[in-house]
């Protein structure tokens, strides 16, 4: 998952020590330049963003589920009875779309 989100951001990398002793200099960097990924013993263990840049992802990753939600609609939407399904669905009366409501919202529970 590390990798899968970084690849997503421009950032710089710091060691944990050197962002201990240049704190202020990466939040400037972050502010600036985007992402600082702090690392211990070459592993990525925190990551300093701006607001902007957090917004910016969680748009991004909003946009990645709606996305894989429009794409399993789809498939679903090819699958061989669907086209007869969606007749049957808008020839229902008011009656019957009632019954059919109620049904599922009991399957539900």
């Amino acid at each position: 998952m590390t990798n899968d989100v970084l690849s997503k951001l421009r950032y710089s990398t710091v060691a944990a020590s050197d962002a201990k002793n240049q704190f202020g200099q990466l939040l400037e960097s972050a502010l600036r330049d985007g992402a600082v990924v702090i690392t211990k013993h070459d592993t990525p263990k925190a990551i300093l963003l701006s607001i902007e840049e957090l917004e910016a992802v969680a748009a991004r990753s909003r946009l990645d589920t709606l996305t894989a939600e429009f794409d399993a609609k789809y498939v679903r939407m090819q699958q061989a009875d669907f086209a007869k399904n969606m007749d049957t669905a808008f020839r229902a009366t008011p009656k019957q779309l009632g019954a059919t409501a109620v049904k599922a919202a009991r399957k539900k529970r």
